[in-house]
């Protein structure tokens, strides 16, 4: 049987003279915010040191009362934690405050988009208490029909909805897992259905095509190549350390990082061309100079330069990667690896694009 965690209320003097009451647990919890191991709390309540008189005497009794009225509460929320317990006070909290903090907390702006549309769904108010499954049902019936925050006439994507609506579901999932809900309410919802779409990226003669056009800017040239050569996106371009860039034996300069991203370590060997990119080793950022902005007008100003018919994104520079290796012969779990997949499965897509060429190539030739 699990010992159940002791909840104390204790005292410690500062050297203001003041006393500050703490919560001291033992064995110690796990915070949810952190997820560490957490022996003391304090509660922000002080105390008189050294009182002089009755008004500060009855202060400190009337603050030490309070501390054990929430020691009392603290005790029961452990024990229906600890024990599976409904816990009342816990429905009562601010469920849209916990989304916004561990939104917060993550590297990519779908949480914080994810959660301005809750927030906006739920008027800004939502405790735990009223997570039910009719209620994130309607959430995925409004992002289905939302409009995007920036653009308020245009309606979101599928991909988007869906997209936004899985990062709600895993925030579910943790939630439940740390006892803050009382339902698995993300067992019974169903996925927003992710639409496919069609992945543009430039063939070898294209490539060649843009390596060979003057750009206006020489940092977004060599940035966007590197990453047609690479596979890396956008995000570990533009936090491209030379620390990064490293001298493996038996493979020669690679890149070594962990994606922003997927947080997936990879070591990427680099060629002759993407290291012509990079120049000599300095050191800082790889690209210094190289932002977001870039990569609207002046790529597009580039791409048209090279008299390139096709909508291209800097995103356009990874799924250029992964077709030409496929194309060239290079096995899907090979190309799996080097885009840091954790599934093979999305790698496929690729494999089913360079398909589709290679029938539309054997449908032009006719007898007839």
């Amino acid at each position: 049987m699990d010992i159940c965690t002791k909840v104390a209320l204790r005292q410690r003097l500062l050297e203001s003279g003041k006393i500050t009451l703490y919560f001291d647990y033992y064995p110690p919890i796990r915070n949810p915010k952190t997820n560490k191991m957490q022996r003391h709390e304090y509660l922000g309540i002080y105390l008189y040191g050294n009182p002089t008189n009755k008004v500060q005497r009855d202060f400190n009794q009337t603050m030490l009362e309070k501390g054990e009225l929430l020691r009392c509460r603290r005790q029961e929320q452990v024990i229906n934690r600890q024990f599976g317990f409904i816990d009342h006070s816990q429905q009562k909290e601010d469920f849209l405050a916990y989304y916004e903090e561990y939104a917060k907390r993550q590297s990519n702006t779908k949480w914080r988009i994810s959660y301005k549309h809750f927030q906006i769904f739920t008027g800004g108010k939502c405790t735990f208490g009223e997570i039910t499954l009719d209620l994130c049902n309607k959430f995925r019936d409004y992002l289905l029909n939302a409009k995007q925050l920036k653009h308020t006439k245009k309606k979101l994507s599928k991909n988007a909805a869906s997209g936004y609506f899985s990062t709600f579901r895993a925030l579910l999932k943790k939630a439940y897992k740390e006892k803050l809900l009382t339902e698995n309410v993300n067992d019974f919802l169903e996925y927003i259905e992710w639409d496919d779409v069609v992945k543009e990226f430039l063939n070898q003669d294209e490539l060649i095509r843009l390596a060979q056009t003057p750009c206006d800017s020489d940092v977004l040239r060599r940035a966007s190549l590197f990453s047609c050569l690479t596979g890396l996106r956008f995000s570990d371009i533009l936090n491209l350390d030379w620390k990064n860039i490293q001298e493996i034996a038996g493979i020669g300069l690679c890149v070594v990082i962990k994606t922003q991203k997927t947080k997936t370590a990879a070591t990427l060997p680099l060629c002759e061309d993407a290291i012509e990119l990079i120049g000599e080793r300095k050191t800082g950022k790889v690209f210094p100079g190289f932002k977001k902005s870039l990569t609207a007008k002046p790529l597009a100003d580039w791409i048209k330069a090279a008299n390139i018919d096709k909508h291209i994104t800097f995103h356009c520079a990874r799924h250029t990667y992964a077709t030409l290796l496929i194309t060239n012969g290079t096995d899907i779990y090979t190309v799996s690896k080097m885009l840091t997949h954790k599934n093979v499965a999305t790698t496929q897509i690729y494999a089913e694009v360079v398909n589709q060429k290679k029938r539309d190539v054997a449908n032009s030739i006719s007898l007839k």
